[in-house]
C-alpha cells in the first residue's frame, strides 16, 4: 500500500471514530433530558390529578 494511502485511511478512521465519539456524548445529554423531561411529566400529571380530586370534591 502507498503511504499516501495509508495516511488517508487512517485519518477516515480517526474522524469516525471522533464522529462515534460525539454521538455517543450527545446520547448521554438526550438520554438524561428524557429522564427529566419524564419526571417533570409525572410531577405534572400528579399536580393535574390533585387539581381534579379538588374539583370533584365541589
Amino acid at each position: 500500500m502507498d503511504i499516501q494511502l495509508i495516511g488517508e485511511l487512517e485519518q477516515r478512521v480517526v474522524s469516525l471514530l471522533d464522529g462515534y465519539t460525539s454521538l455517543k456524548q450527545e446520547n448521554l445529554q438526550l438520554r438524561e433530558e428524557n429522564r427529566r423531561m419524564i419526571e417533570e411529566r409525572e410531577l405534572l400529571k400528579q399536580r393535574v390529578d390533585a387539581i381534579l380530586r379538588k374539583l370533584e370534591e365541589v
